[in-house]
């Protein structure tokens, strides 16, 4: 995935956990590839179906969630 660009996900209601790290083979998805990191997955309760930007990039000030700072990054 380009950290560019955000994941681009319509999300349904319930609790989701979002990889921080950058070791999941399931990205955006946690997937317990941080194990023995020092690293939490992001957990978000997700309140009604919607679509999300989850950032790849890890830069953003609202973690997971995309907030185009990856614009800047060269």
């Amino acid at each position: 995935m380009d950290p560019k660009k955000p994941y681009i996900i319509t999300e349904t209601k319930g609790t989701k956990y979002y990889c921080a790290c950058g070791r999941s083979q399931k990205m955006p998805y946690c997937d317990g590839a941080h194990k023995g990191s020092g690293l939490h997955p992001d957990k978000v309760e997700i309140e009604e179906e919607k679509t999300v930007a989850i950032c790849s990039c890890r830069s953003s000030a609202n973690l997971p969630f995309c907030d185009g700072t990856h614009n800047a990054l060269q």
